[in-house]
């Protein structure tokens, strides 16, 4: 009886899931399938499911200042 070896895992694109992956556009086989990912993820097309965040505003909550010595 002789152990067998498993098989190396030959990944395939996460885009088209035909072609193996090229090191150079990892988890892609392409730079056509990297592009039509990013294009979806600009696009909306992937979303996280829950509750939407509320708008905050972009810029930090900062005292009044004052101008001048009035005292």
């Amino acid at each position: 009886m002789s152990a067998s070896q498993p098989l190396p895992r030959k990944p395939t694109c996460a885009r088209c899931r035909k072609h193996p992956v090229i090191a150079e556009y990892r988890p892609f086989c392409s730079k056509r399938c990297a592009d039509a990912d990013l294009g979806s993820w600009l696009n909306g097309a992937y979303a996280i499911s829950g509750a939407p965040a509320e708008d905050a505003d972009d810029t930090p909550d900062r005292p009044a200042q004052t101008h001048g010595d009035d005292g």
